[in-house]
């Protein structure tokens, strides 16, 4: 594999912790054999802001990260402690534009359980990486899977994600490494 294909660049936006993006970039290379790094922080991301929902608007975060241009990078995931939405959801952990080239992760509901007390670090990280292995499985053109122990499997909420397996079903496994091959 040439070393400047299928690199994917950890992209911190806002106050993120050091060792989330650490952490997902070494979740990324254990788990799907790809090169990750760690880009420079962005301070934040303008325009994404909704006043009347009090969130950010993933469509527009996406945009705006596909926008930005990266020497030697295939694929962006940004990282990120606001909350995130979709309009037909009330919230999201992550998103991925299908086939795409950028993704964002959320710290946000993760950090919590569904009583709201803090979670502990190590729960918090595995959630992000899940979540993140799932945003890059949709960036590699994975589609849900049905399978309930495949980390493409959607997860609707915390119970589901923290159900869900940090790996993909043996149907996910080939479709990646056929559409990553083909990247």
């Amino acid at each position: 594999m040439n070393e400047k294909t299928n690199r994917i660049g950890i992209l911190p936006i806002g106050k993120v912790p050091e060792i989330v993006p650490q952490s997902i970039a070494a979740h990324i290379s254990g788990c799907l054999d790809l090169p990750a790094i760690i880009l420079p922080s962005l301070k934040n991301i303008a325009g994404c802001y909704n006043e009347n929902r009090f969130q950010y608007d993933v469509g527009k975060t996406l945009q705006t990260l596909e926008s930005i241009k990266f020497k030697d990078i295939d694929k962006i995931i940004g990282v990120s402690t606001v909350d995130l939405y979709i309009p037909i959801f009330a919230y999201v952990f992550g998103e991925a534009k299908q086939g795409g080239k950028a993704a964002v992760v959320s710290l946000y509901r993760l950090e919590k359980d569904t009583h709201g007390k803090k979670q502990p670090s190590s729960i918090v990280l595995e959630r992000a990486a899940k979540v993140m292995l799932h945003e890059l499985g949709h960036l590699y053109n994975l589609f849900h899977c049905a399978d309930e122990h495949c980390l493409m499997h959607f997860s609707g909420g915390l119970q589901d994600l923290d159900a869900s397996p940090l790996y993909f079903c043996r149907y996910c496994s080939k479709y990646f490494l056929d559409a990553r091959s083909k990247s």
